[in-house]
């Protein structure tokens, strides 16, 4: 009996299912996470990151193809980010001085992070034949402890704003919101006049602007709703949802707080980097230091795992030296000693 098959053509690979135009593949793993629901902080995130990987390509005059994307490629990628990427490069906000060369490990890996889990997807969805992440390892990132503010830099920066000013009160009550309320930037630059509840004295945090995709519930102190209150009511004549807006009624962008906040630290003279995300580190860590419980932090924060909330810790040592006077082991080992003992009748 004759074997049909002598003389075929023998099929081992897989055919893909898309061109290898990466363009093409972004879109189609792009529109995958919109159907996802993925928020649009995050889909801004991946337009962004995948965007820098392409002009780096075509500075190097490498075709955007799947099959010219080596493990090579990504890993020369990654040390031209380390050693000569301009940070801040056309930031228009940013000093000369502040355009240092070279990125963060931290800010490489996330720069990597989409186009890692990009191929991943690909390859799963049998687009690709071959992930080239698969053998290329992260930047190893080498953590430094984050100085957070003390109450009294927080009180000179909340000094700081021009409160006869709309856009100074503005700032001064979204400031205040930050700290009270241990939002992310996007969180509390996203609140809504419907999403405060004065009665209950709560603002909540949507799932569709939640990091986590997690609506939560944060308590508020009358003195910072009194100034929502207050703002919601100076901003009536620009019919918006948002609470915060600009001089001309539109949404507040975040990148516009970060500059004005800048210059705020530096108007009080504070010697630190103060960034809006400070705000929620620093509140956390007084909130434990003042004694408030963890679980209840974890549930402010929007975090389930106890590890993420330990990240926005950041226990002084004046803090941490009394906590160990109070409870040291050596406490109890010579306060038995020192106790008087009977020894005759």
């Amino acid at each position: 009996m004759s074997d049909k098959r002598i003389g075929k053509r023998v099929k081992f690979d897989r055919t893909e299912k898309t061109g290898s135009n990466l363009d093409e593949l972004f879109q189609y793993f792009y529109e995958a996470k919109i159907s996802e629901g993925v928020s649009e902080r995050t889909l801004e995130t991946y337009r962004e990151n995948y965007r820098f990987f392409v002009d780096y390509l075509e500075m190097r005059f490498i075709p955007p193809e799947v099959s010219k994307i080596t493990p090579e490629v990504l890993r020369d990628y990654m040390t031209w980010m380390l050693t000569k990427k301009i940070r801040f490069d056309g930031h228009e906000h940013k000093s000369e001085a502040e355009k240092t060369v070279g990125l963060s490990p931290v800010t490489v890996n996330t720069r990597t992070k989409i186009l890692r889990t990009m191929f991943r997807f690909l390859l799963k969805e049998g687009l690709i034949q071959k992930n080239p992440w698969e053998t290329v390892a992260k930047v190893e990132e080498h953590h430094t402890e984050i100085k957070v503010m003390t109450a009294t830099q927080l009180k000179l920066l909340l000094g700081a704003p021009n409160q006869r000013s709309y856009a100074g009160f503005r700032d001064y009550v979204l400031m205040t919101c930050l700290i009270d309320g241990f939002f992310r930037i996007n969180e509390a630059l996203s609140l809504r006049v419907e999403d405060i509840d004065f009665d209950l004295e709560l603002a909540e945090v949507r799932a569709e602007v939640a990091k986590t995709r997690r609506s939560r519930f944060v308590p508020l102190s009358r003195k910072t709703l009194k100034l929502i209150k207050e703002l919601i009511q100076e901003c009536k004549e620009f019919n918006s949802e948002y609470i915060f807006n600009t001089n001309y009624g539109e949404k507040l962008d975040a990148n516009h707080f970060r500059h004005r906040l800048k210059e705020y630290a530096e108007q009080v003279g504070l010697n630190i980097r103060v960034h809006p995300h400070l705000f929620r580190h620093t509140s956390a860590t007084i909130f434990l230091e003042q004694g408030g419980e963890i679980r209840h932090l974890a549930k402010i924060l929007g975090h389930a795992d106890l590890r993420m909330v330990m990240k926005y810790t950041h226990l002084s040592n004046t803090s941490i030296k009394s906590q160990h006077e109070q409870f040291s082991p050596m406490n109890q080992v010579f306060n038995n000693l020192n106790r008087s003992r009977k020894i005759l009748r």
